[in-house]
């Protein structure tokens, strides 16, 4: 089985903790062996970036001691043979396609999206 997450809510709960939900749980079926890619889109494309730190962070007394390491977690996936893809056009709308990204992210642009959904046997939409 070939299981294709679809990311689209970006930062969710990464200020309660330092990872998102989402790619962690990839992370963790990926290490049970499943066969897996992810799809950033809409604003989770911001997770493809290197050099963000939210590490300055602070709510009236709170601070942000430790800040979430999403492209850390995003380039470990590919270390670990996970395909990440990103669409070309949510990263366009966002001004950040000359911004510096991690290696090994492939754009795909949406008339893409088809054929990447044929490919896998599951879609996991989060």
């Amino acid at each position: 089985m070939r299981a294709l997450h679809i990311v689209e809510s970006a930062y969710r709960g990464t200020l309660e903790e330092q990872d998102d939900t989402i790619l962690w749980l990839a992370h963790c079926v990926r290490a049970a062996g499943a066969e897996l890619s992810v799809l950033l889109k809409d604003n989770a494309v911001n997770y493809i970036l290197t050099g963000e730190d939210s590490s300055g962070l602070s709510f009236g007394g709170w601070r942000q001691t430790r800040p979430p390491q999403i492209a850390a977690q995003v380039a470990a996936l590919i270390a670990n043979d996970v395909q990440v893809h990103a669409v070309a056009e949510d990263v366009a709308q966002r001004g950040l396609i000359e911004a510096p990204r991690i290696s090994g992210v492939r754009l795909v642009r949406r008339k893409e999206l088809v054929s990447l959904f044929e490919a896998h046997d599951q879609l996991w939409h989060w």
